[in-house]
């Protein structure tokens, strides 16, 4: 057996955080070690013999919980306390940070990371004779013994918490089993790929994941949840197959497949998605749903003919990344202030506008879960419905059947709305029944494909719809472009040079401290983790009204709407390298279309 080291002392946690931390000197230790659990709990926690006492009745009243889980569910303790009390208990160690560099990638590949997950358990260190293993709950010797036979080895269990295993676990499978690329090797000859497709269409799933297209198609899908890409590009060339990721808003190269794979690889994603692997001359549209990571994950699939083969993309929608609050989109606090009144009110339009994957349906879905109440009855039409809002009625675009969102709009006003979004409003005829809809009483949120605020007013003038009626219905107009934040773990802070800070339009004390993008493992190396917006909110007063009617230009409007206090996409992109949120390279590189000066 491997040796347990010296215990030395014991850190405990009080139950108030705001206590410093008890030590147990080794000689307590010792002592309680093989005792109750219960005794334990009440020597090191604080923990009252009634408080012990009233949950060892519980259970002989039919709770299920062990006495542990019911004292942190009564919050007399934490789930730390509990894990250093069993750890003492079972005379086992206690591992409170779990080093993931120093897992040897030998140990992870014997374990399913299902098995893993499931038993929250993951092998860490090689000893001499033992291989040491944390483990969320010390008294599941199945789960134990499967790894000892799984590892061909002893083991020796610690204690640790749950969520760390997880995140380790997560962490280490990321790192060595890099899937896509492995799957690559598994491409070997032409003979073996034209034997798995003739079995494609007769293998369940989950049966065939040995076969080298289906475990490629899927180490794609599960690559690309884990390293938060919101699509896969799969490219067809002249001499191999290219998969590209798209992460916080910019393409990366993932992998080469060979190019005899490329029809079976083709043929793979359209079965999954449903789609006709007969038609090879069509764009077709298909949709896969999976559970990937303990996530629910929708894919939308795209496949146009391409010169040398059929491309497709792959659009992942994770549920938790678009179903945010407003209060998580980014917003400051002014700007957040007057958008909130202006979903509150009884009628007008509101319009949001940007570019495509700027973030628009995010911030949609956001606002229509603020307002969603049982009183509100709230009507939307989109193309497609990519999430299902409780208590919202959602309708999709269809034209095959003459289903549109003109058509659409129109039959909403007989289903008695307080509030209808419109997925895009596109042509004249949208946009004229979403000003009717205004006109009678309802509030009508949408979105149009415009730099910046402004040139929205100008863009419903120019799809023919009269100033008069654009000025009395809009009440406001939100701008929005997607920055990728800086990782917080390796950003580093720099002074910018006077041309950059001319650049971004901040002017200022000579001395700034800024922050740029470094690289570690957290972010992939990108220096980046994750995206926020930046915001224009052009609320329509009085003046602008008066400058609609007279059909001015964009750029006239957008000099009254900063007079009026209109904040800029670059001068709210500024603000936030300010505050080290992000870095002046991915502001400019979203906002660098206008001259601005912002005053620090």
């Amino acid at each position: 057996m491997m040796e347990i080291e010296d215990l030395g002392s014991i850190t405990v946690a009080t139950p108030t955080s705001l206590d410093p931390p008890m030590k147990v000197p080794a000689g307590e230790a010792s002592r309680l070690a093989g005792r109750p659990l219960g005794e334990i709990l009440v020597a090191l926690c604080h923990v009252t013999p009634e408080a012990v006492c009233d949950a060892l009745d519980a259970q002989r009243g039919g709770e299920t919980d062990r006495i542990g889980e019911i004292l942190v569910e009564r919050e007399l303790i934490d789930a730390k306390e509990v894990a250093q009390a069993l750890a003492l208990q079972l005379e086992m160690r206690f591992i409170e940070e779990i080093s993931v560099d120093r897992i040897p990638d030998e140990l992870i590949r014997p374990i399913p990371i299902s098995f893993a997950k499931q038993h929250a358990i993951l092998p860490i260190e090689q000893g001499a004779d033992a291989v040491l293993v944390v483990v969320a709950d010390p008294l599941d010797t199945d789960a134990i013994d499967d790894l000892s036979l799984l590892l061909n080895a002893r083991v020796e269990p610690a204690v640790a918490l749950r969520p760390q295993i997880t995140e380790a676990i997560n962490r280490a499978y990321d790192r060595a089993t890099h899937l896509a690329t492995e799957a690559v090797q598994g491409l070997v000859s032409e003979e073996d790929l034209e034997e798995d497709l003739d079995a494609i269409d007769l293998i369940d799933e989950h049966g065939g994941d040995d076969a080298p297209i289906i475990r490629f198609v899927n180490a794609l899908l599960r690559d690309a949840v884990k390293s938060r890409a919101s699509d896969i590009h799969i490219e067809c060339f002249e001499r191999h197959v290219g998969v590209r990721f798209r992460i916080d808003g910019l393409l990366y190269q993932k992998v080469e497949a060979p190019k005899h794979a490329q029809a079976s690889i083709v043929a793979r994603v359209k079965i999954m998605s449903g789609l006709n692997i007969a038609e090879k001359r069509l764009p077709q549209d298909g949709r896969i749903r999976r559970r990937i990571a303990g996530k629910e994950i929708d894919v939308r699939v795209s496949t146009i003919p391409a010169t040398h083969g059929e491309r497709i993309v792959m659009r992942i929608l994770d549920r938790s990344s678009i179903l945010l609050s407003l209060e998580d989109l980014g917003f400051s606090a002014d700007t957040l202030k007057n958008f909130l009144n202006l979903i509150t009110r009884p009628h007008g339009i509101i319009l949001v506008s940007g570019p495509t994957g700027s973030g628009k349906t995010t911030t949609l879905y956001a606002s229509l879960s603020k307002i969603n109440s049982p009183d509100v009855n709230i009507l939307t039409v989109e193309d497609p419905v990519e999430y299902q809002l409780p208590g919202i009625g959602q309708m999709q675009v269809n034209t095959k059947i003459d289903l549109t969102f003109a058509s659409g709009l129109r039959h909403f006003l007989r289903q008695d709305p307080d509030v209808i979004m419109v997925g895009e409003i596109r042509d004249r005829e949208t946009a004229e029944i979403a000003i009717q809809a205004s006109l009678t009483g309802h509030l009508v949120l949408s979105t149009v494909h415009t730099n910046d605020a402004p040139g929205a007013m100008t863009r419903l003038v120019d799809m023919g719809v009269e100033p008069f009626l654009v000025s009395s219905t809009l009440i406001g107009v939100i701008a929005q472009r997607l920055v990728r934040t800086l990782c917080p773990k390796c950003k580093t802070a720099y002074e910018p040079t006077v041309e950059e800070m001319r650049e971004i339009g901040i002017r200022g004390p000579d001395s700034q401290v800024f922050y740029r993008e470094a690289g570690c493992h957290e972010c992939l190396n990108t220096g980046y983790q994750g995206r926020a917006g930046i915001y224009e909110l052009l609320v329509v007063n009085d003046e602008i009204r008066q400058l609609i009617l007279k059909n001015t230009d964009a750029g006239t409007i957008k000099k009254a709407a900063v007079r009026n206090g209109m904040r800029t996409l670059l001068q709210d992109g500024a603000r936030k390298a300010l505050r080290g949120d992000t870095s002046i390279e991915e502001v400019l590189r979203v906002a660098k279309d206008e001259e601005v000066v912002v005053e620090v």
